[in-house]
């Protein structure tokens, strides 16, 4: 196996610093593995391989010198998906009317990893807008899942997931609003964490060339190939967005459990508001037991007092309000009209998304106050457990699907669902603003990954990463999809 390719930023980092070798080197190794294989796959969309090769040479003149002080990722190759900003390449959120929208300027993930040295080399794919679970537009095409190219890689963050399981890059920076960072680690083998919203800026995270408020419910997170690299891009980006900064601070809580002994966690494996395949299900419960015989306290009934199907009703007004804020006044129109048409007593989770996108303002207000309800229900729960592991999509990976949105279905265990139903599982934590942590749980029968998510309450990310970390040496943490591991 490729061991430079697929080894972490972390390690990386420790061996450009002991002179194992150069970070040009590191940098055109990369550049390399990314012109040999991203024919097939299209993850690197947008390439930077001149800049790149001179941020690496300008590493390794400070790791000459030594100065590496407040540079953990001197010399390492990232790349960073294509909703970022980065100053002198095209911003275009799938749409080719924007292949000429180049901003001057860099998104504050960007200033930050290239402040902690890590050596840009381009941007990776996503959907139009960053509506799907699969990444494809009109601009760059369709990114391939490395364990089958038939398949997805999961969206939004679907080239960036790629990038990293194919070893383009070490670190990439994601986002996530419906799972967008969280499904692609669970379809292509990875670590993704959606933080507590509001801990990471996404000032730069934006289709406009002017800065960007911030947007309810949306995060900037990690993703890497071990627990360890998320933390560490966790302690770069941590912090206010530039209006803020003046006045306050992120001071997130170190967690005192060492080991696995220490938890306590409750198991979900399934739910009929949004039922998984046996396979995983199955997963999550043998990752119970494993626990169990580790000495942790696991209870596979523990719920917080919630209404999960008002849960997700919440979701989806505050969702929808989003996606639906930009539309064009005929569509607006268009989308008042299929509300007003609708039977009242029509409760299914299509009338709940049309009626969402067209919510007054007080409407609205109300949504946010149930979910404010959820967080104080969430909070109470977390004082007796520590983690809550829960399913991140149905199934795994499923092979590429460009048909009409709504006339989409998902398989799960030979019966066809809805293709949005199992948002479910992304929501019953974004809502809430919860971090959540997805590992690598190993293969299927099918040879694809399987990654479950590691929920904590708010603003204990470190936990949910911890946890991660400790369970990951246990299941062996990330395998290189077998094609591209020479």
């Amino acid at each position: 196996m490729d061991e430079i390719a697929f080894d972490t930023a972390t390690s990386l980092a420790a061996r450009l610093r002991a002179g194992e070798f150069k970070a040009e080197e590191l940098a055109q190794h990369h550049i390399d593995r990314i012109e040999k294989y991203d024919r097939d796959i299209n993850a690197v969309v947008v390439r930077d391989f001149e800049r790149g090769l001179e941020a690496a040479r300008d590493a390794d003149r400070l790791l000459q010198s030594k100065e590496v002080t407040g540079k953990p990722l001197l010399g390492v190759p990232m790349t960073i998906k294509e909703l970022y900003h980065v100053s002198g390449l095209q911003t275009t959120y799938g749409h080719p009317e924007l292949t000429e929208n180049i901003p001057d300027w860099d998104a504050d993930a960007v200033t930050k990893h290239r402040a902690a040295g890590a050596v840009l080399l381009g941007k990776t794919n996503s959907p139009v807008d960053g509506g799907d679970f699969q990444t494809y537009n009109p601009v760059y095409g369709t990114t391939n899942n490395p364990f089958d190219l038939e398949r997805t890689p999961g969206g939004s963050s679907g080239g960036s997931a790629a990038a990293l399981a194919a070893g383009f890059a070490a670190v990439e920076a994601g986002s996530d609003i419906g799972g967008s960072i969280r499904n692609p680690a669970h379809y292509s083998g990875i670590f993704g964490h959606k933080p507590t919203w509001g801990i990471v800026p996404q000032y730069g995270h934006t289709a406009t060339l002017l800065p960007n408020p911030q947007t309810d419910l949306v995060v900037c997170g990690p993703m890497g190939r071990s627990a360890e690299d998320l933390r560490l891009f966790l302690d770069i980006t941590l912090g206010p967005e530039p209006l803020e900064a003046t006045g306050w601070r992120v001071a997130l809580p170190e967690p005192e459990l060492a080991t696995l002994s220490d938890f306590r966690v409750a198991l979900w494996p399934t739910d009929d508001n949004a039922p998984v395949s046996t396979e995983i299900s199955d997963r999550i419960n043998e990752i119970g037991k494993l626990l169990a015989d580790s000495g942790a306290t696991v209870s596979d009934t523990a719920r917080p007092a919630i209404d999960f199907r008002k849960s997700h009703e919440a979701y989806q007004n505050l969702l929808q309000s989003i996606i639906s804020a930009g539309v064009s006044p005929e569509r607006r129109k268009s989308n008042e009209a299929r509300a007003a048409a609708l039977d009242p007593e029509d409760m299914s989770d299509g009338a709940l998304m049309s009626r969402s996108m067209v919510l007054s303002h007080a409407d609205w207000l109300g949504a946010n106050a149930r979910r404010q309800r959820l967080r104080y229900q969430w909070r109470e729960f977390f004082q007796d457990w520590d983690i809550l592991i829960c399913p991140q999509m149905a199934t795994t990976a499923f092979k590429h699907d460009h048909s009409p949105f709504m006339r989409r279905t998902t398989r799960v265990d030979n019966l066809d669902q809805p293709y949005f139903q199992q948002i479910f599982w992304s929501g019953v934590v974004t809502s809430p603003l919860l971090p959540s942590t997805v590992f690598p749980t190993g293969l299927s029968t099918e040879g694809l990954p399987v990654g479950v998510q590691a929920v904590g309450d708010a603003y204990q990310d470190y936990k949910t990463i911890r946890f991660a970390d400790l369970i990951t040496r246990e299941l062996g943490g990330f395998v290189a999809p077998p094609a591209y591991a020479d």
